[in-house]
């Protein structure tokens, strides 16, 4: 099962940028769970978080296959990422801008990791039960 970060724990953001490519091709599932963390950040920031992927690990899509929207506050932030319309795809990275506004220092500045976990078929089967029960 893969479960590797995108973005390294206690990373630096403090400008747009990418994370280094990660080889997906080998992944029993085509569903991952992507856990944003953001574990430090000053007021009156944003970061905005995408992912992006390639057959190939050089030439990226266009569009996202998945996004987060803009976050402000310290916390986790899970994104199931559904990639079985994109079955060429063999890497993935991250994305993210930031902005600041407000007094002060406009140059934004978080502290952040990026978890990839892929989600088991199993679990998929038990989640798809579980929402049949409730529906």
């Amino acid at each position: 099962m893969l479960d590797a970060y995108l973005v390294p724990e206690k990373s630096t953001v403090s400008a747009k940028g990418d994370s280094q490519p990660l080889d997906i091709s080998e992944a029993g599932s085509r569903v991952f769970l992507f856990t944003l963390t953001i574990s430090s950040v000053v007021e009156q920031e944003s970061i905005e978080v995408s992912l992006y992927t390639s057959s190939d690990g050089a030439t990226w899509d266009a569009k996202p296959v998945a996004s987060l929207p803009q976050k402000f506050y310290p916390g986790d932030y899970p994104l199931l990422v559904e990639m079985s319309q994109s079955p060429a795809a063999k890497f993935i990275r991250a994305h993210w801008e930031v902005s600041r506004w407000g007094r002060g220092s406009t140059t934004p500045n978080f502290e952040i990791a990026g978890r990839l976990r892929e989600v088991s078929q199993e679990a998929l089967r038990e989640a798809h039960a579980e929402a049949e029960t409730r529906r």
